[in-house]
């Protein structure tokens, strides 16, 4: 069995930083793409961030130049480092990964969400 657990959500005044987390855990033979998204009020969830396992990335345009991707493959953890927060960027954030196990192959997994408030 394969859980996502995210931590590192929480409120922020705009303008602020933070640094989302989050490890993936179980019987796990390989990661491959891992990426964050978000989900606000009364909107459909979409895609915030992706990262390759070789470390090539893609960004929503609301959030390039102020997020960052990365991950640490032998640690099976994925990060979202967030700067020049604002108040649209309020949501729950969720992690997503790619994960290959011996006994059901590839399946992408969802983590369980953290919240994000920018306000002031």
């Amino acid at each position: 069995q394969v859980q996502l657990v995210e931590s590192g959500g929480g409120l922020v005044q705009p303008g602020g930083s933070l640094r989302l987390s989050c490890a993936a855990s179980g019987s796990i033979f390989s990661i491959y793409g891992m990426g964050w998204y978000r989900q606000a009020p009364g909107k459909q969830r979409e895609l915030v961030a992706t990262i390759t396992r070789g470390g090539r990335t893609n960004y929503a345009d609301s959030v390039k130049g102020r997020f960052t991707i990365s991950r640490d493959n032998a640690k099976n953890t994925v990060y979202l480092q967030m700067n020049s927060l604002k108040p649209e960027d309020t949501a729950v954030y969720y992690c997503n990964a790619d994960i290959v196990t011996m006994s059901a192959g590839m399946h992408g997994y969802w983590g369980q969400g953290t919240q994000v408030t920018v306000s002031s």
